[in-house]
């Protein structure tokens, strides 16, 4: 095992089971209905791929970059669009695919940057969930793949300092890699 791995907490089976469980559950939801998928990236991208290839309602694909934490581990508080979507989605059954759900801010934030452009539905569908460091109450995504505990976490399209993401599974990085130990 690589010498920056403490763990492997979530294997590539069981993020393909997950996935597949889903994509059969969005669509079941999403019956007679298009969706706009709006991947927020660059985190979500491997996991919305994967995801949207086997949802089985039609579905049109855009883009948002999200900064809310640059090089750190941790969030500074501040929010920014790096990357508007390209197309309206007024009137849009609107499907938000996201990486992690954590202190709930940006996700928040996201939202009601969404809900003002008014689309038909908006819903979110988020990887992983740190439920333990939340902190916008009544913050839930309608779709999620694994609640996790609160460790940093990187693999499958997540990153720290754009690195890792490559990794087909999820995994706790040890925290000289992301500490500066």
């Amino acid at each position: 095992m690589d010498d920056f791995i403490d763990k492997i907490l979530i294997s590539q089976e069981e993020i393909e089971t997950r996935v597949n469980e889903l994509a059969k559950q969005i669509s079941k939801d999403y019956v007679g209905k298009e969706i706009r998928a709006i991947g927020i990236l660059r985190g979500a991208f491997i996991f919305m791929s994967d995801l949207i290839r086997n949802i089985s309602v039609p579905l049109s694909v855009d883009f948002m970059s999200i900064s809310s934490y640059g090089d750190d581990s941790e969030s500074g508080g501040v929010i920014r669009i790096l990357k508007d979507l390209d197309k309206p989605i007024h009137n849009k059954h609107v499907l938000i695919i996201e990486d992690i759900v954590d202190t709930g801010l940006t996700l928040q934030h996201l939202k009601e940057v969404l809900a003002i452009r008014e689309p038909a539905s908006l819903r979110v569908c988020a990887l992983l969930d740190k439920k333990e460091r939340r902190i916008v109450n009544n913050l839930e995504a309608e779709y999620t793949g694994f609640v996790i505990p609160d460790q940093f976490v990187v693999g499958y399209g997540l990153d720290y300092a754009e690195k890792y993401r490559n990794y087909p599974f999820i995994f706790v990085l040890k925290s000289k890699y992301y500490q500066g130990i």
